[in-house]
């Protein structure tokens, strides 16, 4: 019978004809059921990182593009920690009288401990931007789930404290980045303004004039604090813009703060938890460091 082998069953209670003939599928026909798994799993992985696109995620994901109180700006940091620049941003903020939230890679906060620490005792908001600056192209959901959660559990043990907030390499979403930050209680969030701190003619000016085209009241502000993924030297950039933008921000009338400030009371997300769920009131204590630097 060709692909359609017959196999029967045994006879049935009246004349001995086979009571059950059952055929196996075309070799087409599993070869078309396959392309549709392969294309429904392709689907699941890339269709969320449609919330890259800025202006998508402004209007149907506001939450997620990082839209707080009219009142306030959060200001940002990814791909630190970084003991060539990181501190360098941490003692401007200090004279700026400015806290954030520093995405950190969870690979860089396992070498660098004592830095991580620091960041956090100067009363800034530690997040998770992943284990490495990894690319999103094949979908992973269990490698995505591991690396996640080995980052949220180390930069609970450098601190004490478990983060809230999460935002991928690149912004890419994926399915399967988002089903683990939901899985480990933390909340995606991307930005509305960004400086373009990463290209190799960055400059401070061109990094306060692209933030400034997109920066409304209750923006999210992404700015990097490491070149690691990046061009060598660019976040002089990022540094030498902080004092524009944090003063064209007061003028303006806009508080410039943490996320954890910033007034996102739910997310997007189905099914993730609010803000205050994901946020820990109390901190654990670690052995031999003093307390976090009130926020």
């Amino acid at each position: 019978m060709g692909d359609r082998a017959a196999v029967t069953g045994g006879p049935d209670r009246k004349g001995g004809r086979p009571a059950v003939e059952i055929l196996a599928p075309p070799a087409a026909a599993v070869a078309v059921a396959g392309a549709a798994v392969t294309v429904a799993v392709a689907a699941a992985h890339i269709v969320p990182a449609a919330t890259w696109l800025p202006r998508f995620r402004a209007v149907c994901f506001p939450r997620l593009a990082g839209l707080g109180r009219p009142d306030h700006v959060a200001l940002t940091f990814d791909d630190g920690p970084d003991p060539g620049s990181t501190p360098q941003f941490l003692d401007a903020l200090d004279r700026l009288g400015v806290r954030a939230t520093f995405f950190v890679l969870g690979e860089s906060a396992v070498r660098f401990p004592e830095l991580t620490r620091d960041i956090a005792e100067r009363g800034h908001e530690l997040a998770v931007h992943g284990w490495t600056h990894s690319r999103p192209w094949v979908p992973a959901p269990g490698r995505d789930l591991r690396e996640t959660a080995r980052a949220v559990h180390a930069l609970h043990g450098i601190t004490g404290r478990r983060p809230t907030w999460y935002r991928p390499p690149y912004g890419i979403l994926t399915g399967g980045r988002w089903a683990a930050a939901r899985r480990l209680g933390l909340r995606p969030v991307l930005w509305t303004a960004w400086g373009r701190d990463w290209t190799v003619d960055a400059t401070a000016a061109s990094v306060r004039a692209t933030v400034h085209a997109d920066l409304r009241g209750g923006g999210t502000i992404l700015l990097h604090d490491s070149d690691r993924a990046s061009s060598p030297g660019c976040w002089h950039a990022a540094l030498g813009a902080l004092p524009g933008l944090i003063t064209a921000s007061r003028n303006a009338g806009w508080r410039v703060g943490p996320l954890h400030e910033h007034g996102i009371a739910h997310d997007d997300c189905p099914g993730a938890p609010d803000a205050e769920a994901a946020r820990p009131e109390e901190r654990t204590p670690v052995p031999g460091r003093p307390a976090p630097h009130p926020t």
